[in-house]
């Protein structure tokens, strides 16, 4: 059952007058008849908090068809949609066919400035900023339950944000008390590492939370989930500077333990994996009911009738599909799985991982652009199924346009795979890595593994099975010395070859937007482009 599912998704269409923390972002306001702040008024109260969470599901207030920033297509500016764009096309897992709105280039890693993609992201990022500071100025002195509460929920939501710029860019603008309009200065990567590490210690170890966690919103379990992630990519963010492989450790225990007694033999991890991406997953989530085994650490609510969205698992499910089925009346017949990710899971035919792909009558190669017939095999995890008991789906399938499902942005399934690689960079223990690691290939239908299957080479390829498609392969291949480099990893149409290319190390960060740049000429651009 959605548990009050829109308490805050029901405020977003209300008041909440908001610009952009970027001059040029051309953001229109939530609603421009009413910007005023009222934080003693609950009602403007909640409305102010929802949108903050809105922000990050849904495209605009008027509908899934629309957009509150500047861009050729709505739907495109989802923030996960956005953001899977980076983490999954530019990547060996996700193959866009269409060449529409610069999608080629990323699918071919051959993006520059100008790429329209590049400009969404960025733009959809900065004004989840932009909505996250104006809430907290607004109720800045508030000093009851409701408002702390909603303080640290809308902090970790911001740093959430900061941490995809810090992923993606790097040297980025960076404010969490500028005015309105404000052009915000542009530091160094490192020093956003440092802050994202302050900020989430300080809001997981002193933050005020709701207890148990509202279901749709973000608990300490997420936080501390996000900042165990910052942990894992220190060396990446600082350079080399900065190690921090047993404080990740520390706080994927931390996570764990929480979640241990329930669940597929005790781990907390749903007993079923499929189950997670299915219409009524929302029991795995915070707050879902479900509590032995709310995997889903961090995630976004969805709803196909009332909480409508071209990001959220809509565009995963639609445009995997080239005709109507597992739910869903508008296939688009748009992604593919990449060679690459296919061939991991073709060693092992009974991971139930890929059973519900679409096989037959496919070209496991991704012959080419334009033609979905030749685009590789069709990689369905999110559908509208509905689970019923004993690991099955119920025959009576309900299709509609949007996807029901709720879409995860941590599971608990990362906390044990971090916590492994950890491992191999001399943090914590090796039996409680290989259990883990076990843990989740026993519910896929796959053998343990032993102390010698835990290798970098075979916990990125597991990391890949278990987690691919949530926007995490980007980030996991730099980290591991694939993504560009002496070491580099070649996929299908990397570089724009059939067979894959070495790429220049400069896409280990995106460009900062053309419009940008040239709208704040004191930005200085990634190196480069």
């Amino acid at each position: 059952m959605k548990i009050n599912k829109y308490l805050m998704l029901g405020g977003a269409a209300l008041a909440l007058g908001f610009t952009s923390c970027v001059n040029d972002l051309d953001l229109e306001p939530i609603n421009p008849t009413e910007i005023f702040a009222d934080p003693s008024n609950p009602e403007w109260l909640q409305n102010a908090f929802a949108q903050c969470y809105a922000t990050m599901a849904f495209s605009s207030n008027s509908g899934a068809g629309d957009s509150n920033i500047s861009t050729p297509d709505a739907g495109m500016s989802a923030y996960n949609r956005i953001i899977f764009s980076f983490q999954e096309y530019a990547s060996d897992e996700a193959f866009w066919i269409w060449e529409d709105n610069g999608y080629r280039e990323l699918v071919t890693n051959t993006f520059s400035a100008g790429n329209k993609q590049v400009e969404v992201c960025y733009s959809r990022l900065y004004q989840h900023v932009a909505v996250c500071n104006q809430f907290l100025s607004d109720i800045d002195g508030e000093d009851n339950d409701a408002a702390n509460q909603m303080r640290t929920e809308v902090r970790a939501l911001r740093a959430m944000t900061y941490y995809w710029l810090c992923d993606l860019w790097g040297n980025v603008s960076f404010g969490v008390d500028a005015p309105d309009g404000t052009a915000l200065p542009q530091i160094p990567r490192a020093e956003l590492y440092s802050w994202l590490v302050g900020e989430l210690e300080d809001i997981v170890d002193n933050g005020v939370w709701a207890t148990p966690t509202p279901y749709g919103r973000v608990g300490k379990d997420g936080a501390e989930a996000l900042l165990a992630r910052v942990y894992l990519n220190a060396e990446v963010y600082t350079n080399g500077a900065v190690s921090a492989w047993s404080k990740c450790v520390t706080r994927c225990n931390n996570v764990i333990n929480r979640h241990k007694g329930g669940g597929f033999k005790g781990s907390g991890l749903a007993e079923n994996y499929l189950y997670l991406f299915c219409r009524n997953n929302s029991e795995y989530m915070p707050g879902g009911g479900n509590t032995a085994e709310n995997e889903i650490l961090w995630g976004l609510a969805f709803d196909s009738f009332k909480g409508q969205s071209y990001g959220g698992a809509t565009f995963l499910l639609n445009g995997a599909l080239s005709e109507g089925m597992y739910g869903t009346t508008e296939p688009w017949s748009c992604i593919g799985a990449r060679e690459d990710l296919s061939r991991r899971f073709e060693a092992y035919p009974n991971d139930v991982r890929w059973s519900l792909w679409i096989r037959d009558g496919r070209t496991i190669e991704n012959g080419g652009f334009l033609d979905f017939s030749i685009a590789g095999y069709q990689p369905i995890k999110w559908t509208g199924l509905t689970k019923t008991t004993g690991g099955q789906f119920s025959p009576d399938v309900i299709s509609t346009a949007f996807a029901n499902c709720d879409f995860a942005f941590i599971r608990l399934a990362d906390l044990y795979l971090m916590r492994a690689e950890c491992y191999l960079h001399g943090a914590g223990d090796r039996a409680e890595a290989v259990e883990g690691l076990s843990l989740i290939r026993e519910r896929a239908g796959l053998p343990a593994w032993g102390g010698s299957d835990l290798t970098a080479d075979n916990l990125l390829d597991e990391r890949s099975r278990e987690l691919y498609f949530e926007m995490t392969r980007r980030s996991d291949l730099i980290r591991f010395g694939k993504y560009v480099g002496p070491t580099q990893a070649l996929w299908s149409w990397k570089g724009n070859s059939a067979t894959g290319t070495n790429i220049s190390d400069r896409y280990k960060l995106l460009p900062i937007p053309t419009n940008i740049i040239s709208a704040q000429t004191e930005l200085k651009q990634n190196t480069g482009y």
